[in-house]
């Protein structure tokens, strides 16, 4: 049994190799219900190696890795997966799907495809886009747009978490503000937990309450967002942070 004190996601000295290559040495890191994580570092540190740990998408060589209290392994895998909505990196939107069949992509499985239409378009509406996108395709939508259609699929199911990933690499200074607001205000109107990888620090101020830096295949600091400017193990990233946080 679990009860909000429970934290959503908790993984314990998480370890990761391929083959002669560690890039998780015992990772620890506690993310709170309702709590907006924002996981940063260099290039090849691991951070998009830890979501995919936490989705099973990558087995871990060692450490536990709990949701809501309980192992990843435990129960159902497809229940499990259904916890999860992902914004991934540039969208990632299909190709030979329209808009409204892109977002519902999941909710087709189980329901008629009227009704998955009809939320579709809702959860459109809820990222500032009108229902006359639903049936446009991929390759006519800016990428802002895309982005947003993005958001719309992650959110389509409930998700009782959230993964971010680079939100807004590619994206000029006006409609990364605007992507970062959507999130932002996604996770405190649905009460989900979020945890984003990103190395735009002005994603991490507008959309984060804690932060942790990935480092050296370790959690080097997590903490509060409003004290990361005065943390010393984050000084000279955020003076010498790179092009890139692949």
């Amino acid at each position: 049994m679990t009860n909000d004190a429970t934290p959503m996601i908790a993984l314990e000295g998480v370890s990761k190799s391929f083959g002669q290559k560690h890039v998780l040495r015992g990772v620890d890191l506690t993310v709170p219900k309702g709590t907006s994580m924002v996981i940063i570092g260099g290039s090849g540190t691991g951070k998009s190696v830890t979501l995919k740990c936490v989705l099973g998408l990558v087995e871990p060589d060692a450490g536990t890795i709990r949701v809501d209290g309980r192992d990843m392994h435990e129960g159902d895998r497809d229940a499990f997966l259904a916890r999860f909505g992902m914004l991934f990196q540039g969208g990632a939107l299909f190709d030979s799907l329209n808009v409204w069949q892109n977002v519902a992509f999941r909710l087709r499985q189980h329901m008629p495809d009227a009704k998955a239409r009809a939320i579709a378009v809702e959860r459109l509406g809820r990222v500032g886009l009108p229902p006359e996108t639903a049936g446009l395709m991929p390759a006519e939508l800016s990428g802002g747009m895309a982005r947003r259609v993005g958001l719309a699929r992650a959110i389509a199911h409930d998700p009782a978490v959230i993964f971010f990933d680079e939100p807004t690499t590619g994206l000029d200074p006006i409609r990364a503000r605007s992507i970062n607001a959507l999130i932002r205000g996604i996770v405190r109107e649905t009460g989900a937990t979020a945890i984003t990888i990103t190395h735009d620090m002005d994603s991490v101020r507008a959309i984060g309450d804690r932060v942790a830096l990935l480092q050296d295949g370790r959690i080097a600091w997590d903490g509060p967002v409003v004290r990361m400017d005065d943390a010393a193990p984050l000084a000279d990233f955020l003076g010498h942070r790179p092009a890139d946080g692949t």
